[in-house]
């Protein structure tokens, strides 16, 4: 199966130097070229690709701009093209896979190319575990497995292993006042330290109690019991105040969360 790709990028070079070097990885099908932000959005909506190569600085219309325009679809795969790698920690923290530095050096895109292959056999093997899902509902209701909230609690962790700056630490889920999402990385934080686990959003979110941790943000996970204040905000957006006085803010999409506490 191809991995169908858009690459973006102001520099006509840049596209053709990482044509040349995709070129040698014959799943990649590169099924459009874009030149700035506002072009790359409309393909990206309207192809549905499956992997996106994203220029960081572009005039008028950055990278971080489309990933801002594209906030509400479900995000292809980005990896980050930048000659300058401040821009890490930035990429990271909108959920990109990766990020090349110019120009793209073959080792470290093969590399790349490998995460994404394993990233999309994931997501399709998700996807089609969910057809199945939906299908033995519609003939044999009685084999689909129960939902998560039915599941009894012992099947959820109690205590997870971090292993963060060389130290393996071991913490109570129950103190645990939220997370986020870094690239691959998740941002544990617990109100008195934050550490630093490597592992994706999805993987976590099993490991967790649907009933105590929920997701508010595409990248940001809450322990509900950790809530003390909503605070609504514009847009039907809102706020909520976690014991430690952090502030996170509930997306349109995940507005179902606060209903708990209504």
């Amino acid at each position: 199966m191809t991995i169908r790709t858009i690459i973006v990028d102001d520099e006509a070079l840049a596209i053709q130097g990482l044509e040349l070097r995709l070129a040698n990885h014959p799943d990649i099908e590169i099924i459009d070229r874009c030149r700035n932000g506002r072009e790359a959005v409309r393909a990206i909506k309207t192809l549905k690709p499956d992997l996106v190569f994203l220029d960081v600085q572009m005039p008028g219309f950055d990278g971080f701009g489309v990933i801002e325009g594209l906030m509400d679809i479900e995000l292809p795969l980005i990896v980050f093209v930048t000659a300058f790698d401040e821009f890490a920690l930035k990429a990271f923290e909108t959920q990109a896979l990766d990020y090349l530095l110019k120009p793209v050096d073959e080792a470290r895109l093969a590399g790349t190319l490998e995460r994404v292959r394993e990233r999309l056999a994931l997501r399709r093997a998700s996807d089609e575990s969910g057809r199945l899902r939906e299908l033995l509902k519609t003939v044999a209701p009685q084999s689909v497995p129960r939902a998560a909230e039915d599941v009894a609690p012992s099947r959820f962790e109690r205590m997870i292993n971090v292993k963060d700056r060389g130290q393996i630490f071991r913490v109570d889920v129950e103190n645990i006042e939220r997370i986020d999402a870094a690239g691959d990385y998740m941002c544990i934080h617990t109100g008195e330290q934050t550490l630093i686990l490597r592992e994706t959003m999805k993987d976590l979110e099993r490991r967790l109690d649907p009933r105590k941790f929920r997701r508010i943000h595409r990248s940001t996970i809450v322990n509900l019991e950790q809530v003390k204040q909503v605070k609504p905000h514009t847009n039907g957006e809102c706020y909520l105040v976690l014991s430690s006085g952090q502030q996170v803010k509930v997306s349109r999409s995940y507005r179902d969360v606060v209903a708990r506490f209504l």
